[in-house]
């Protein structure tokens, strides 16, 4: 059995063309080739984020204003994006990839540095952007559009070109140093790697190589990302510098208890104990304020999503569609599963948001852009006769 196999097996039967002669007149969600039901739950998500949002933030309704503003930007690109035929992306998979890898370059050159770090490429008055968000996109994007044209399982030939196409952006971004992002960036091209049919031996024996590889990494680590990693082993070792941020999240999350202290009434977020509660820990206010019950929910609703788009990407009419679909669905599960882990206390922190609801701009607009693309993918599949 392949990953291959498995995604065939979650096709499922395409629609079929109406048999009388008459024109059926198409409705609002054919014209505009947008999923009702995928929308519905992004809608209400974004919803909630803005709440929970307003209370991370410390009631600040301006920082709510400019989240809600790059929702609606977020909403007009994928609107625009679910209107291109997927053939258009297919060619212009080449060029969105050349363009994202020669703005990862110009970051190392001229990048705008920030809190350490230089990741940001900075238009003078007009925008300030992280070339990194885009890859996201663009690698699955090019990877799909690379092994869509193969016979699959893929060739070892094939795959070394992947590795090629994969590994320099993550090299780029993790000398930014992002790593977090640079994971991320990983995961979308392996999961097209993985979904256009690899066997499980053949994964077994990437999983021993990257096991094998772990000292390496670990040579080549920044001192502050070794120290998360040690920090995620023992947060006690240094309560009040390294261990302070996931040690407050995790009291924040557990005081919640069941039923949660009320929105606005948490301790630990709103007398400020809790680092980056606005951002990548936003997740620890959600289980201080609404309890198990309300992270629960919540959890409920990432997984209605990512089951929804898994069966947009299954019902794809050809193998780039589903490869692109499937990536771009499992990275964000990856996104969720990292965040809700590293706040939690079982993985260690990277960086990386909660989507859509930490506060950001480029990372809602990114993921919005790839729910756009599914859309497309599944809005234009073809009408197979009877």
């Amino acid at each position: 059995m392949t990953w291959m196999g498995l995604t065939k097996g979650l096709r499922a039967r395409p629609v079929r063309a109406p048999q009388s002669g008459i024109s059926r007149r198409k409705s609002l969600w054919e014209r505009t080739h947008l999923d009702p039901w995928l929308l519905l739950l992004l809608v209400v998500l974004l919803v909630a984020g803005l709440a929970i949002l307003y209370s991370a933030s410390g009631q600040r309704i301006e920082v709510v204003m400019a989240q809600g503003t790059r929702f609606l930007v977020a909403l007009a690109v994928m609107l625009v994006l679910a209107q291109l035929p997927p053939g258009k992306l297919l060619r212009w998979a080449p060029l969105a990839y050349g363009a994202g890898l020669l703005m990862l370059i110009a970051v190392e050159v001229v990048g705008d540095v920030g809190m350490g770090a230089q990741r940001w490429l900075e238009i003078p008055g007009v925008i300030r952007f992280q070339p990194s968000e885009l890859m996201k996109l663009a690698m699955p994007l090019m990877l799909a559009a690379w092994l869509g044209r193969r016979e699959l399982p893929p060739r070892w030939n094939d795959l070394l070109v992947c590795a090629v196409m994969l590994g320099v952006p993550v090299v780029l971004i993790a000398k930014q140093p992002d790593l977090g992002t640079s994971l991320l960036v990983g995961c979308a091209g392996v999961f097209v790697v993985l979904l256009a049919g690899l066997s499980w031996r053949f994964i077994g024996l990437l999983a021993a190589a990257a096991a094998a590889a772990l000292p390496l990494l670990w040579i080549n680590l920044h001192n502050y990302q070794r120290q998360r990693v040690l920090t995620f082993l023992n947060p006690e070792s240094d309560p009040l510098g390294s261990g302070w941020n996931i040690i407050q999240s995790t009291t924040a999350i557990g005081s919640g208890g069941l039923w949660g202290k009320g929105w606005l009434q948490g301790t630990q977020s709103q007398l400020e104990f809790l680092p980056e509660r606005h951002t990548d820990f936003i997740v620890a206010v959600l289980g201080e304020e609404f309890g198990l019950v309300g992270m629960l929910l919540v959890l409920l609703l990432y997984l209605l999503i990512v089951i929804r788009g898994l069966w947009l990407s299954a019902a794809a009419h050809d193998t780039f569609g589903r490869l692109l679909g499937g990536s771009i669905v499992l990275t964000f599960f990856i996104y969720v599963f990292v965040n809700v882990g590293m706040v939690s206390g079982i993985l260690p922190v990277v960086g990386v948001p909660l989507p859509p609801v930490s506060y950001g701009g480029t990372s809602s607009v990114t993921l919005m852009a790839g729910f756009g693309i599914l859309m497309s993918i599944h809005g234009h599949r073809r009408l197979l006769p009877r």
